[in-house]
């Protein structure tokens, strides 16, 4: 179960990265949350993708997910690990940023989709 967690956790950084932001909305269900560090709650899949567009349009990119730990209990995941991901700095720089992440996860089929992600 951990690889493929791992291998969606890949997926999700690769659409990220290469400005995906409408296919980065699929990896939510339709009921999904995004909690961000001191952030409103963002809900549903075209405004979670909305959310991220806007994230990369301040400068920030090059994400990277470590998935640490997956627990389940019949088709709910509970993933978490560490997250990183480049930024704007101060005059100019970039600066890298990172912390914990948590994510609620429900088998669809073959297929997971995120319930709940929030990280600090």
């Amino acid at each position: 179960m951990t690889s493929e967690v791992v291998n969606k956790a890949a997926k999700w950084d690769e659409t990220f990265n290469r400005g995906d932001t409408v296919s980065l909305g699929g990896f939510y269900a339709p009921e999904a949350l995004v909690i961000p560090a001191g952030g409103a709650p963002v809900k549903g899949p075209e405004a979670i993708g909305k959310f991220f567009k806007d994230l990369q349009s301040n400068g920030f990119a090059g994400h990277k997910i470590v998935v640490d730990s997956v627990i389940e209990d019949g088709n709910t995941l509970i993933a978490s690990g560490k997250w990183q991901l480049n930024g704007p700095g101060e005059n100019g720089a970039t600066k890298q940023y990172g912390g914990n992440w948590v994510n609620v996860v429900k088998r669809n089929g073959a297929d997971l989709q995120i319930l709940l992600h929030t990280w600090n």
